[in-house]
């Protein structure tokens, strides 16, 4: 997965951060004011972007956070097989294979949908209105 790395201090809310191994949105960021026997702490507490679980991550704001490159792109419905799309990217034209999102029943071959890509995993975010 691409990765880069930015200080801890410098994140902000709404931006993505690799917590325990997860692609996470930021939700809050709290910070405590430096003390006599340390360094400025940052809570940051996100949200998984595919598995939509809450994690923290709490460390010196002057430490290093993983950062991962998150795509947004726009993909039109080829097929939709069970419980999996097909989708395929409308700029690039690659095809992917896709989770059906459980909010998301009324998809059909021809929508076109926004989704969210990280290296192999992919969530859809909207049906986008024609």
């Amino acid at each position: 997965m691409e990765i880069k790395f930015t200080k801890t201090g410098q994140l902000r809310e709404g931006g993505y951060v690799m917590v325990d191994g997860f692609v996470c949105q930021i939700k809050s960021i709290e910070k405590s004011k430096p003390g006599k026997h340390g360094s400025a702490k940052a809570r940051i507490t996100a949200t998984g972007v595919f598995d939509n679980q809450k994690r923290t991550l709490m460390q010196p704001t002057s430490a290093d956070a993983e950062v991962p490159m998150v795509e947004r792109g726009n993909a039109q419905v080829v097929a939709v097989m069970g419980g999996q799309l097909q989708i395929m990217d409308v700029t690039s034209y690659e095809t992917f294979n896709v989770a059906k999102p459980a909010e998301l029943k009324d998809l059909k071959s021809g929508d076109e949908v926004e989704y969210l890509r990280a290296e192999t995993q992919f969530r859809i975010l909207r049906k986008k209105n024609a």
